[in-house]
């Protein structure tokens, strides 16, 4: 999610490149992405039950880019107990001497610094002493990072999405149950507090059975995109090679958490289709001169895409994409049962028996009842974190989880599977909106793994 491009001695022009490059590999030729890549029948069955590691009393972690995303899990890491940060990687040498600066001021040894370009976090998962390598790095490094922790013996967590393409899903499943560790996508929305109240009003029966739900991330970009700097450096490039889904976690996460997607039901298939790319360049011609190369770039990314997932279970889900459009920002978080419904940006809630009829609830009445016990236990120490208080209670779980000895919140086979949106969307979309197949990633498991239940601070 976050970058570690914003060095004023890299040259923009070849990070596009490199950009184009890296993406257009996995996705250009879409049509052409051979069919052997969506499964991996030599694997074997997946474990029995969810993989939890045995309990350490602290957790050594090594973290890779820390730009803007990564700097504020940094700032959570630094604040939980049982936290010690022992190495941090990044391109840009004077990120890293910050970091190391708030590590000492913390209280603990400076961290080791590495800073020899781009894949010197293999350096780091070689030489550290870790049991986790976090990273936040720019979207194609994610899973060279976790591949490289895990087969130097350490547990690896991932900004989002964890992979952009079916191989690389497949990479950290086999990476995963080869080497015997975590491999997690860290989904900060699955913490908001709104979200996290839905989840157990679900558990708790209040919208009868789940079976549809909206979601999205619809967030106007289009500054951000054009920026000389943070995540301008690199996201713009996606924008002109792929078309389709490629940004769906953040919505996703929470509806699947609700329909106990690997957990009970799979995603099945899903089909896309996108408009017209027209903001990005309406973008470059009101804000950039006459001559000036912004103008002359070309995008692909249609700047609103639709998909439709269907799972095993026969349940429905509406997931759209649109960052090119001026519109205020909405992950459209609707969860509808048969029995009532909550609805998202604004909030509104209607259950039926309980709400006035063929009216909306203000769902804020339903926080003294089912607010979600994390929230009510460590809300407090969380609110003025990154993005409302869910970026703290993300990292607060998975240490958490690291120390008992838990399986965490989010698995490998989570992350593959809402990640696997990001390239069939576009394979689809190319397609003319045929559907595709989601590989499944849990050879059959999810039929009889347990549910998440109701965690707890």
């Amino acid at each position: 999610m976050d970058d570690i491009r914003d060095s004023p001695s890299v040259n923009r022009r070849d990070l596009l490149k490199l950009g184009a490059a890296v993406v257009g590999a996995g996705l250009v030729g879409t049509a052409a992405v051979r069919a052997e890549q969506d499964e991996r029948p030599f694997l074997g069955p997946a474990p029995a039950q969810p993989f939890a590691a045995p309990p350490m009393g602290t957790v050594r972690i090594g973290f890779v880019g820390v730009g803007l995303q990564g700097s504020s899990h940094v700032r959570n890491l630094l604040r939980i107990p049982g936290v010690q940060l022992k190495a941090v990687c990044d391109i840009v040498p004077e990120k890293v001497e910050r970091i190391q600066q708030w590590v000492v001021e913390a209280g603990q040894p400076k961290p080791t610094g590495y800073t020899r370009g781009d894949t010197d976090f293999v350096r780091l998962c070689e030489q550290e002493d870790l049991d986790l390598v976090y990273t936040a790095t720019p979207w194609e490094w994610h899973v060279p990072v976790l591949v490289a922790a895990m087969k130097n013996g350490k547990h690896g967590a991932t900004e989002v999405p964890a992979a952009m393409t079916i191989d690389e899903c497949w990479q950290m499943v086999e990476g995963a149950e080869q080497y015997g560790k975590h491999c997690i996508m860290m989904e900060n929305c699955n913490y908001d507090r709104p979200e996290m109240m839905v989840f157990n009003m679900v558990r708790q029966g209040l919208f009868g059975e789940v079976l549809h739900g909206e979601c999205g991330y619809l967030h106007d970009l289009r500054g951000i995109k054009f920026e000389d700097r943070n995540e301008g450096l690199w996201r713009r490039a996606h924008s002109m090679k792929r078309n389709g889904n490629i940004y769906p976690t953040h919505g996703l996460g929470p509806v699947a958490n609700c329909m106990d997607i690997n957990r009970g039901d799979r995603f099945d298939y899903l089909v896309s289709m996108s408009g017209p790319s027209r903001g990005l360049q309406l973008w470059a011609e009101e804000h950039y001169p006459e001559g000036a190369e912004q103008r002359r770039e070309k995008f692909v990314l249609g700047d609103v895409n639709v998909s439709l997932i269907h799972t095993m279970n026969g349940r429905t889900i509406f997931l759209s994409h649109n960052t090119n459009s001026p519109r205020p920002y909405s992950r459209i978080h609707m969860v509808q049962g048969t029995r009532g419904l909550f609805h998202g940006y604004p909030n509104r809630i209607y259950i039926e028996g309980r709400s006035p009829e063929d009216e909306w609830e203000d769902p804020e009445k339903y926080f003294a009842e089912f607010e979600h016990p994390l929230w009510k236990e460590i809300g407090g120490s969380a609110r003025n974190a990154g993005h409302g208080g869910m970026d703290y209670l993300e990292d607060y779980r998975l240490i958490k989880c690291l120390r008992e000895g838990l399986p965490t919140d989010m698995n490998v086979y989570d992350a593959a599977a809402i990640s696997a949106v990001c390239e069939l969307s576009c394979r689809s979309v190319a397609s003319r909106s045929v559907p595709m197949s989601f590989p499944d990633f849990t050879r059959g498991r999810w039929q009889t793994w347990p549910k998440l239940g109701i965690v707890r601070a």
